[in-house]
């Protein structure tokens, strides 16, 4: 069984968002077995002087897309999902070294891409999977123009999402996605910026339909998340027992009292609109698409400030399309105006590992927790910046014990 033992080694604790020097960390098969300052150098282990720098758990987004290479989502279903699949797996890759070594996908990926990445075949962050979004006729992954009348849902499409209606109909949906091993089911609670039809200030699904799909999870062990941005569709969604919900920018306090209550998850995802608005349209976004944008982009941040200052339960998302993936990280320097760094990178690890049903496992350096870790020049807490800049800042990616990116000597 390989051993590695990190020394000199400024351990972010980020439960306690504090970082204690001269710290020594042994990994063993896969996971992190003990920390300390005296851990001992067992014999033919490989030992790595870190110099000081901190040594930190990996990074978990949950919220992204990996089938998502375009912003046109409308077009993505009629593509290959040969070629799709090409493309997701490029875009695990940059994700990885981008330092996140476990994401959420709550909107396209499957079970294929899943047991692809976790036997290896490809590298990429561990995937948590949700398969297809559950839509309403008209909602938000319901792509089709107002002109067409007929929709193809047939689980090859590389699609975000299918449509489904009624009680029955969104319990069978539920199901199918249940059985390919989804670790969760998302559903659409509101419109949506990229989606045709729909209107931002809308509700979506009857609350019956919610409080089945809501049955189904609970029955299956996992749990609903929801896309909603105003106030109305988010407290719909958290009263029928919705879990998480994306994005958010148009919450109140009515909404910030129901997270409390029913120890809910918000995930922001903030980079997302800034991204769109500088670039969606070279990426596929239509006019359209862009104004709706416009009416969410401002009100995020006061949404996310908001949220904070009365303690709701934060995890770190992304939620970019296409190209525009490439800023992931830029969601650290949006939250970091408004909240202190600690608070930015538990939403990232701790939190987040709660939100998986991985707390203790995921997202801390504790022994038992899986040896998913990356060594950082610089402090943090002190400066996100540290984690924006991983070409010169990301000195190592470590998942599960396994050394995937390693410049400690550049």
């Amino acid at each position: 069984m390989s051993e590695i033992l990190f020394t000199n080694a400024g351990v972010l604790d980020t439960a306690a968002g504090a970082i204690a020097a001269g710290q020594r960390v042994l990994v063993r098969g896969g996971e992190i077995a003990a920390v300390g300052t005296d851990v001992a150098a067992p014999a033919g282990a490989r030992v790595v002087d870190l110099g000081g720098r901190t040594l930190m758990p990996g990074l978990i987004d949950c919220h992204v897309h990996v089938n998502a290479h375009t912003a046109d989502l409308a077009g993505l279903g009629d593509q290959s999902p040969a070629y799709v699949a090409v493309k997701a797996s490029i875009e695990l890759r940059e994700t990885l070294h981008r330092g996140f070594t476990t994401v959420r996908d709550p909107g396209g990926a499957d079970f294929g891409i899943h047991d692809a990445v976790a036997e290896g075949l490809i590298d990429g962050p561990r995937l948590f999977f949700g398969g297809k979004a559950l839509s309403q006729t008209g909602g938000h992954v319901d792509m089709r123009p107002r002109g067409r009348s007929v929709h193809d849902d047939h689980r090859c499409c590389p699609g975000l999402g299918l449509v489904c209606d009624g009680v029955d109909g969104v319990r069978k949906a539920a199901r199918e996605q249940l059985r390919t091993g989804a670790h969760h089911v998302k559903i659409m609670l509101s419109g949506g910026v990229a989606s045709p039809t729909d209107r931002i200030d809308s509700t979506q699904f009857s609350l019956d339909e919610i409080r089945a799909i809501v049955d189904e999870a609970q029955a299956a062990n996992r749990y609903v998340a929801g896309h909603a941005y105003t106030a109305r569709a988010i407290n719909r969604g958290l009263e029928a027992g919705v879990r998480s919900i994306e994005h958010g920018n148009l919450l109140d306090e009515s909404s910030v009292e129901l997270f409390l209550e029913h120890d809910a998850f918000l995930v922001p995802t903030l980079v997302t609109y800034h991204r769109m608005a500088a670039e969606g349209a070279e990426y596929g976004l239509s006019e359209a698409n862009l104004a709706k944008n416009a009416l969410v982009l401002d009100a995020g941040l006061q949404a996310l400030e908001l949220a904070h200052r009365a303690g709701v339960n934060l995890c770190y998302g992304s939620d970019l399309l296409g190209g525009m993936r490439r800023h992931q990280l830029q969601e650290f320097a949006i939250r970091g105006a408004v909240i202190p760094p600690a608070d930015v990178i538990r939403s990232a690890t701790v939190t987040a590992a709660r939100l998986l049903g991985e707390e203790g496992r995921l997202g801390q350096i504790v022994p038992r927790a899986l040896a998913d870790l990356l060594v950082v020049d610089g402090d943090p807490l002190e400066d996100l910046g540290v984690l924006t800049d991983p070409d010169t800042r990301l000195k190592l990616i470590m998942q599960g014990g396994e050394v995937k990116v390693d410049r400690l000597s550049t």
